[in-house]
């Protein structure tokens, strides 16, 4: 199992396909640091060399990658928050920000249904009740009319 980036790679994937589990290196990062560090894309973890995993480290050093993007993402976040944008009231908000539709969708974003009308008798009846005797007092109060 190789270490790259304090990240344990899969020995059984390829190695194009194990280096994208690197925050921050997609399929095209991952194109550009095998073509210079002039390793096959089709090759196993098992099968690459301890010369060849330290020439990858070095190269992807040269990325910002993990915790330091991460971070950079977070500060970006609360940049967006602070000076009050669109994009940041969405944030705040918890719903989607590259303007999807919320209607029908964003369900990861806004969370689980909840329906919104329907209350149980108990509660009903409990509303009814506090109601009555204000009806009741204010008919009382009321000056009776005169004809």
């Amino acid at each position: 199992m190789a270490r790259i980036s304090g990240i344990d790679l899969d020995s059984k994937k390829r190695i194009d396909i194990a280096l994208t589990k690197i925050y921050g290196i997609g399929r095209k990062n991952v194109e550009k640091i095998l073509i210079s560090a002039k390793i096959n894309p089709g090759v196993r973890i098992k099968d690459v060399s301890e010369e060849d995993i330290n020439r990858l480290q070095k190269i992807v050093d040269t990325f910002k990658v993990e915790g330091e993007l991460q971070e950079e993402v977070h500060e970006n976040i609360k940049r967006l928050r602070e000076i009050g944008s669109y994009r940041g009231l969405r944030h705040i908000r918890n719903l989607p920000v590259r303007g999807q539709r919320t209607r029908s969708n964003a369900r990861t974003k806004r969370g689980k249904r909840v329906t919104i009308g329907a209350i149980k008798k108990e509660v009903a009846e409990k509303m009814q009740k506090q109601t009555q005797p204000a009806t009741v007092a204010a008919t009382k109060t009321a000056a009776p009319v005169k004809k």
